[in-house]
């Protein structure tokens, strides 16, 4: 589904053998189709927005969502600044973070278990463990997903939010989100989330857009009530 005259967020679609742009105005029409409750969200949000992160590397994108791992995004971006900060304002090489002690990393907040995780993504890197974002288009999403999590403090949820936010994969259901799910319990009018097995199930008919379908879920806690 290539797109020439597309001036959107980037969404991309993988293929056994490339990787398409996709307008995401053909996704939301695609969705509503196949789910009205689902159409009927997307009419109360309105258009589909998503910008891919300015962050240059995969690694660079990990160590922030390390750090902003079960924090509020305000206190995870002052301590992310001061992380960076620390070296001259520019996300570290590995070789920056490995010679960093560890008094220094805690002290603008890090905590023992993310200044280890933070560490060990060095190693992984320094090492050549982590893909460049073209080998990670050459990936299917449970290859990307398996590369990923051998990262200390990296576990399924991250991957999946790299897949979305930086690469900006078209098709990524993550089921573990609570916000999804209660998304969905909100937009379906249920009475309670959904499990992540009946929200896979349901969610099969978004295919090969659900990553689409996840941000529209996302939104709907931001709405007013009915």
């Amino acid at each position: 589904m290539p797109v020439g005259h597309h001036h959107g967020p980037a969404l991309y679609l993988w293929g056994p053998s490339r990787v398409e742009l996709v307008a995401p105005d053909l996704a939301t029409a695609r969705l509503a189709a196949v789910d009205p409750d689902l159409g009927r969200l997307i009419t109360k949000v309105g258009p589909f927005e998503l910008t891919k992160p300015s962050l240059l590397t995969p690694s660079h994108f990990l160590q922030r969502s390390i750090i902003y791992q079960q924090l509020s995004g305000k206190a995870a971006g002052t301590i992310y600044r001061r992380f960076v900060d620390l070296y001259r304002g520019r996300p570290p090489s590995p070789e920056q973070v490995l010679t960093t002690n560890d008094e220094d990393l805690r002290g603008v907040g890090l905590s023992t278990a993310k200044t280890r995780a933070i560490r060990d993504l060095a190693l992984h890197q320094r090492a050549g463990r982590i893909p460049s974002r073209a080998a990670l288009y050459r990936l299917d999403t449970e290859a990307v997903v398996d590369r990923l999590t051998v990262v200390r403090g990296i576990g399924r949820w991250t991957a999946e939010m790299l897949l979305i936010f930086y690469l900006g994969h078209a098709d990524v259901l993550p089921v573990g989100d609570l916000g999804v799910r209660k998304g969905y319990q909100l937009a379906f009018r249920k009475r309670r989330p959904p499990s992540p097995e009946a929200l896979e199930r349901h969610g099969r008919r978004w295919r090969p857009y659900r990553s689409v379908a996840t941000w529209y879920l996302w939104r709907a806690l931001e709405l007013p009530p009915d």
